[in-house]
């Protein structure tokens, strides 16, 4: 006689699979310079104390004119002719001339002539105190010894007042000049004459 127990052990058990586990996969983007090797950081070392890292520099205050050796024993510039170059001095306005201001220039340094000394190294010497205001911060803004000769010095003045622009004006003006109705023949031939030099490059024969 099969007791209840028994009957039910009598069925076949099912056999439960393990589960599969499947291996994680991540893929990571490839980089052609993933196997290379970083080029080595060089540090550069500062041994500067932080009072010298906080100090102000010293450079750049060499001034762009540079003055010829002069093999004269003694000399120096005249009080009264830096005070004579003072007296007019050229500040950079629009309605200034800076040929005229050459010109000026020229005619009071012609006065000073001193054995040993060339001409053209009183000039370098004596321009700065002709200028002022704009005229002045030009000069102190040019590359240090960058002017060499009182040559360079006249390019570099007359090309940064007097524009191509300015020149086209001009030309201009010369071109369409007519004679005023208030002004007489000798007045008009003044003002004619006036926009000449004004300027002199204007190519009219």
């Amino acid at each position: 006689m099969r007791t209840r127990s028994q009957s039910r052990n009598n069925f076949p058990q099912r056999e439960t699979s393990p589960a599969i586990v499947e291996p994680l996969r991540i893929e990571l983007p490839f980089q052609e310079d993933q196997f290379q090797e970083d080029p080595p950081e060089v540090l550069i070392v500062d041994n500067r104390t932080m009072a010298q890292f906080l100090q102000a520099p010293t450079e750049g205050y060499e001034n762009a004119i540079v003055i010829p050796k002069i093999i004269a024993n003694n000399f120096e510039l005249k009080h009264g002719l830096i005070i004579l170059v003072q007296n007019r001095q050229f500040f950079g306005h629009d309605k200034e001339d800076p040929h005229a201001h050459i010109r000026y220039f020229n005619k009071i340094t012609s006065t000073m002539r001193i054995t040993n000394v060339p001409s053209s190294s009183i000039k370098l010497m004596l321009f700065p105190f002709s200028l002022e205001g704009a005229a002045r911060i030009w000069l102190e803004k040019e590359p240090p010894r960058s002017i060499l000769t009182w040559d360079d010095l006249v390019s570099k003045f007359i090309n940064q007042f007097f524009p191509v622009s300015k020149t086209t004006n001009l030309r201009n003006e010369i071109t369409r000049f007519q004679q005023r109705f208030d002004e007489s023949f000798s007045e008009a031939w003044d003002r004619f004459n006036d926009l000449l030099r004004a300027c002199l490059h204007h190519g009219f024969s």
